[in-house]
């Protein structure tokens, strides 16, 4: 378990690893349980194709 010098550099990791890693790989119901990034690769691709 990493250990932090403050309180700063834990929650600025914490919020990393959630709003940059862990949000980006889980399925959200809202986008119809899809990934945001395969909600973003469908959107591009409609995009290019029209």
């Amino acid at each position: 378990m990493p250990v932090f010098e403050d309180y700063e550099t834990a929650a600025a990791v914490l919020f990393e690893y959630v709003h940059a890693f862990y949000n980006r790989k889980r399925i959200h119901s809202s986008l119809g349980y899809q990934t945001p990034l395969q909600v973003e690769i469908a959107t591009l691709t409609s995009q290019m194709a029209a």
